[in-house]
């Protein structure tokens, strides 16, 4: 499904926050593809920013923390639609988290108009048994949209990937590229739900196009399959040569753990296989009805990540 934007729905005040991220960026795509042309993209990543502007030079995209108040607040008091993309995913600063998910949805709650609608990004870990200072944050984010008195769709996403993943299987797939051996924590057993990002952001501008009544929706993949799987999936879209082989749990946490007394910023920390070990299947509601989007077969979905002549290249940087 693709949605076409009207002629009065093509010149709606689009704001997207944390927009030059993995949803942002792929969103950016969908929208102008559509026809919506007035969009404003917020972000504290200069460099990925700088993507999205040699990409899509129309699109106003604005350099901001929106953790502290300032001029970026600006634009968001004009703003018909605000997607809510911004949020601190990794990292081992719990202040980070708190700042970026909680303190920034706060400052940019405080300026929108009363009639703006909202698609806030949520997460699945909502749903889920981790407690850390990813889930404990996104609940609390979750928490100021709904109380906010704005009209909202809330989209609680599981595990994603697509063109410029830099987390996640975007990492996992440049660290096959650049590796002869691939290492698995543990049997790679557990059961995942990825969710193409291409999908995803088709639900996205159908929230856009419907505007529901508030309501928050889990959005799981369509496909349940263990993480080995997905692992193997994407080997055989790069054909790599790369050798997958398991390492003992404990092993791999405390490989991580010295990393990160290296990298301030890791790709992937000890929280977050703790909580990629953890095997949950989450609500797999029919949105390919509530959204009138037709999900991407998994083997589809991988393909095209991976094979596209130009987006498959281009990293974002943490």
């Amino acid at each position: 499904m693709t949605a076409v934007a009207s002629s009065s729905m093509d010149k709606l005040n689009i704001v997207i926050t944390g927009g030059a991220g993995l949803v942002g960026q792929n969103l950016i795509i969908k929208l102008l593809a559509n026809g919506f042309s007035n969009l404003h993209v917020l972000d504290k990543s200069a460099n990925n920013l700088a993507i999205a502007r040699r990409l899509h030079p129309a699109v106003n995209c604005i350099e901001a923390d929106l953790s502290a108040p300032g001029p970026w607040q600006g634009v968001l008091k004009s703003a018909d639609i605000v997607v809510m993309l911004h949020a601190q995913i990794g990292g081992i600063v719990a202040e980070d988290f708190y700042r970026n998910n909680v303190t920034a949805t706060e400052n940019i709650l405080a300026v929108v108009p009363t009639a703006a609608y909202l698609v806030h990004v949520s997460s699945s870990v909502i749903e889920s048994s981790a407690n850390d200072d990813y889930s404990t944050s996104k609940a609390r984010q979750e928490e100021l949209v709904v109380k906010s008195g704005l009209p909202y769709t809330v989209l609680r996403p599981t595990l994603m990937f697509g063109w410029f993943d830099r987390k996640h299987l975007g990492w996992l797939s440049q660290f096959m590229s650049s590796s002869p051996v691939f290492p698995i924590p543990g049997s790679g057993n557990y059961v995942r739900q990825p969710l193409y990002a291409g999908d995803f952001t088709e639900i996205i501008l159908a929230c856009i196009a419907k505007r529901l009544p508030s309501q928050s929706y889990n959005i799981s993949g369509k496909e349940k399959i263990a993480f080995i799987d997905i692992i193997r999936k994407i080997k055989v879209a790069k054909k790599s040569l790369c050798l997958l082989v398991r390492l003992p749990y404990h092993l791999f946490y405390f490989l991580l753990a010295v990393y990160a007394l290296f990298d301030r910023d890791p790709p992937f920390t000890t929280t977050q296989l703790k909580a990629l070990v953890i095997d949950e299947v989450f609500e797999d509601i029919d949105w390919e009805a509530i959204f009138a989007v037709t999900a991407t077969p998994l083997d589809q979905a991988v393909k095209e990540t991976f094979t596209h002549p130009i987006y498959s290249t281009i990293r974002l940087k943490f």
